[in-house]
């Protein structure tokens, strides 16, 4: 049986300057993969550099602003030109601001789909020539619960994370015939900076936490090793599928 090893796993994670997006990144990097990561902060990015170097793998900071034209392509590019190639997209950058439906206007809309959805189709369009010529490419897209049940404090970036789910299974069809496999990973609440205004609430944390069997908030690291495995071996068979890591929430 094939373990979670990712060496020779060539990387790109968006987001990675912060929460979910460093974790994998450092993760991947614990198990032999070299890294490229991506995101506004170069100060933030530099943080999770150093800690992908604590492993003795390759780090490659790519500073970029996602939403700006051609930025995807050219992120993709530049992580390909250092790593020598790349086999393995995380998208996980994302962009939500808590707004009431009705207060949500045309620019927040145009916003929110494209960091949360456009984006990342960019993304993989960009990258598909590699993760092909590799022969073993891998595509993990970081969706939401949100995709699955109503978040009225949300509605835009629910709408966007639905998309990318079907962007994901659509993927997947369509790359098969290549050897790319292409996942999702759907956290539930995590405490990470965009779920801040949430969880350092006492009264709206405690009613979230009541609606998760597990009775807690997910920490950053928690979705780490699930995408370790949907990047390895170990999931060679698995393509098309949302892994949902939520502490029950959806079961409930």
């Amino acid at each position: 049986m094939t373990g979670n090893s990712l060496r020779r796993r060539r990387a790109l994670v968006t987001g990675a300057s912060r929460g979910i997006g460093r974790a994998i990144a450092v993760a991947f990097a614990a198990v032999g993969a070299d890294v490229a990561i991506t995101a506004r902060s170069k100060d933030g990015l530099q943080e999770t550099a150093a800690r992908i170097s604590e492993h003795g793998t390759r780090a490659a900071v790519l500073p970029a602003d996602l939403g700006e034209d051609g930025a995807p392509a050219r992120v993709v590019a530049d992580a390909a030109a250092a790593l020598g190639g790349l086999n393995t997209l995380v998208n996980n950058a994302a962009w939500a601001i808590p707004t009431p439906f009705e207060d949500i206007g045309p620019e927040q809309w145009r916003t929110s789909l494209r960091l949360n959805l456009e984006v990342p189709a960019q993304i993989c369009q960009a990258a598909e020539p590699h993760l092909r010529a590799d022969g073993k490419g891998c595509v993990i897209n970081l969706g939401s619960v949100a995709a699955f049940r109503g978040f009225p404090a949300t509605p835009h970036y629910a709408a966007g994370k639905a998309g990318l789910l079907s962007l994901t299974r659509s993927l997947a069809v369509h790359w098969a015939p290549h050897h790319i496999r292409v996942n999702a990973l759907c956290p539930g609440y995590t405490t990470t900076e965009m779920t801040q205004p949430w969880w350092q609430d006492p009264e709206t944390s405690a009613h979230i936490v009541a609606a998760i069997p597990l009775r807690r908030w997910a920490q950053v690291e928690e979705m780490a090793g699930p995408a370790v495995f949907l990047a390895s071996d170990a999931a060679s068979y698995i393509t098309g599928q949302v892994l949902i890591v939520d502490g029950g929430l959806l079961a409930a």
